[in-house]
């Protein structure tokens, strides 16, 4: 078993922010009644509190969950070497300011317009709680510890990982 440490507030916010924008995808899921549902979604943004940015189709599914309950949970995984799981409320805003802010080229392919497409949303997430799985060292140290450890049979875990707390 690695390393447990728990994270609050700032340092949480952080690791957050590192973690997001380094795996970019995440597995955005809603609740439908009683249903959970997921879908793949870029993160466009961290910001400063913590907040992550989406931009989606207005009249996306995922928007009419988010309004009928806003409770999400985003799953992020990269390989063997990372993953973030964040639990939080959406809010669905209608901003050209931000939508300008959050644009890259390659979200043309979903909002053909450009960012004055009409059909484009932005989804903030507050994330309240969470959990991380790192690996304390680069991808070639970790794949040989878990070399060393099918040849050995005992644990080479160098993984670190705790709760994240928001507010």
């Amino acid at each position: 078993m690695g390393d447990i440490k728990d994270i609050n507030e700032a340092a949480a916010t952080d690791r957050v922010k590192d973690m997001a924008e380094a795996i970019d995808f995440c597995m955005f899921c809603t609740m439908d009644g009683q249903e959970l549902l997921a879908r793949p979604m870029s993160t466009q943004k961290v910001d400063e509190e913590g907040n992550i940015w989406f931009l989606s189709d207005k009249d996306s599914n995922k928007n009419k969950e988010i309004q009928s309950n806003p409770a999400v949970h985003l799953m992020y995984g990269k390989g063997h070497e990372m993953f973030l799981s964040l639990k939080g409320d959406a809010e669905i805003l209608f901003d050209k300011a931000i939508i300008k802010d959050l644009w890259n080229p390659h979200i043309k392919v979903w909002f053909t317009e450009g960012v004055d497409d009409p059909g484009i949303s932005i989804i903030k997430v507050k994330y309240t709680s969470g959990h991380y799985w790192d690996s304390k060292n680069g991808r070639m140290v970790q794949l040989a510890k878990m070399a060393a450890s099918l040849l050995t049979g005992k644990t080479m875990d160098d993984g670190i990982e705790g709760d994240l707390q928001n507010r």
